[in-house]
């Protein structure tokens, strides 16, 4: 099991709009197949600056792989993540 998570800030002055586009557009990456545990969540400590994450979970590697390479997940990341966000961190684990 690989859970995939990344918290990220979205830059400063972004609409409303832009922003409801944006989760929106998170929204439907639940959509690829082997995505798994899908949450969208709101960063509520004051320890970093970071204010949103996103995590999920895949069986293995091959379906990591399949959903990083994915049209879908591709059209988020150019169209969406490189318009919005200003800083993230992103981190995979899998169980020990």
């Amino acid at each position: 099991m690989i859970r995939h998570s990344v918290i990220l800030k979205l830059k400063d002055g972004i609409s409303t709009a832009e922003k409801q586009a944006f989760f929106e557009a998170v929204d439907s990456l639940v959509n690829i197949e082997g995505v798994q545990k899908f949450e969208v969540l709101k960063q509520i400590s004051p320890k970093n600056h970071f204010e949103y994450g996103i995590s999920m979970e895949f069986d293995d590697a091959t379906g990591y792989d399949y959903y990083s390479n994915h049209p879908s997940h591709v059209h988020f990341v150019e169209n969406y993540w490189m318009k919005s966000v200003a800083d993230f961190l992103e981190i995979d684990y899998e169980l020990m």
